[in-house]
């Protein structure tokens, strides 16, 4: 079974509480589709877990297959830089249809960002660097598609429909 390389460290994206019994990282895309089926799936089972639970995002844009994943990857990045992470990683989810430059600056703008700011950030090389380093981590942790997902470091294949996934997820409480 694949391990998660590295660990859960400062450079994530976390929701949640560092010390919840449950740690769940997606690697995704955010044009793919699967991806976008998976996001309201993540909602509701952070919902359903509350503070058992501790969520991270990390980018893996396939960007052969989806040309606007890795620039909407790189606008979510900017929005960390304004503390607006996890607002720009549900419009751009939200509205996946549309991920060319001109939306994510309308989503900027919706959620509140210095639009002026957020230009120049985009552009900043180390944003480029993190996507991907989160790619490679994705890679080396034995990604090969997403959303590809891992529970507390161990890459999980199940089934992550919401019923099956909570009902899993329940379960490893009792593990922990």
């Amino acid at each position: 079974m694949s391990q998660l390389k590295p660990a859960v460290n400062s450079k994530d994206h976390v929701q949640g509480k560092n010390e919840a019994p449950l740690e769940l990282v997606e690697y995704g895309d955010y044009q793919c589709p699967h991806c976008g089926h998976a996001y309201p799936i993540i909602k509701n089972v952070q919902r359903s877990l509350g503070a058992d639970l501790k969520f991270v995002f990390r980018n893996f844009p396939l960007s052969e297959m989806h040309p606007d994943a890795f620039n909407a990857a790189v606008a979510a990045e900017a929005a960390e830089l304004q503390q607006k992470f996890w607002d720009m990683h549900d419009i751009i989810f939200e509205n996946q249809q549309k991920l060319d430059m001109i939306s994510l600056f309308f989503y900027a703008k919706t959620i509140g960002l210095d639009l002026e700011r957020f230009k120049n950030d985009i552009q900043k090389s180390t944003l480029i660097v993190k996507v991907e380093q989160d790619f490679e981590s994705g890679v080396r942790s034995g990604v090969n598609g997403t959303p590809s997902f891992f529970i507390n470091g161990k890459k999980y294949n199940g089934d992550w429909e919401e019923d099956a996934f909570n009902q899993y997820l329940k379960s490893q409480l009792s593990v922990t």
